[in-house]
């Protein structure tokens, strides 16, 4: 299975891309996970925010979100919303997707919150922990940044 990555700032993304994109989210994390959670946050149009996405001819495979945070004066980065679609499994595609989110930013700081049984995976692109475990909506998650 071969994907070509994309990326697109929130305003240039169109609607039928953000859709798709919005379409796996949910088929992964509320239907496969059975999390129900308020997947539209408000943060994927925000000016700042970055989506990045595998097209496998027309079937996106694979997504994540670059957000941008300012905390104290100090701008930096947060990825989420890391999902494969089911059938697109084992094929190295969160690998290329963080790669490609991590490039892009450099040496910002970047955190995000990995799901507790992930926290490896993340760890081999140098995330720490970086607090408490905590349960959200279910599933335990905890808190990591690099940089």
């Amino acid at each position: 299975m071969s994907a070509e990555l994309r990326r697109s700032w929130a305003a240039d993304l169109d609607t039928a891309t953000l859709y798709r994109l919005l379409r796996l989210r949910v088929e992964v994390f509320v239907v496969e996970q059975e999390c129900a959670y308020p997947e539209l946050d408000g943060r994927d149009l925000l000016a700042a925010t970055r989506h990045f996405w595998l097209d496998d001819g027309g079937e996106i495979v694979g997504t994540l979100r670059l957000l941008e945070e300012v905390v104290d004066g100090v701008t930096s980065c947060r990825i989420g919303r890391v999902c494969v679609a089911v059938n697109a499994r084992k094929h190295g595609y969160t690998t290329r997707l963080m790669r490609a989110a991590l490039a892009e930013i450099g040496s910002v700081t970047v955190r995000l919150d990995a799901q507790s049984h992930l926290v490896g995976m993340y760890a081999k692109f140098g995330f720490v922990v970086d607090g408490a475990e905590y349960d959200d909506d279910g599933i335990m998650h905890v808190p990591m940044r690099r940089g």
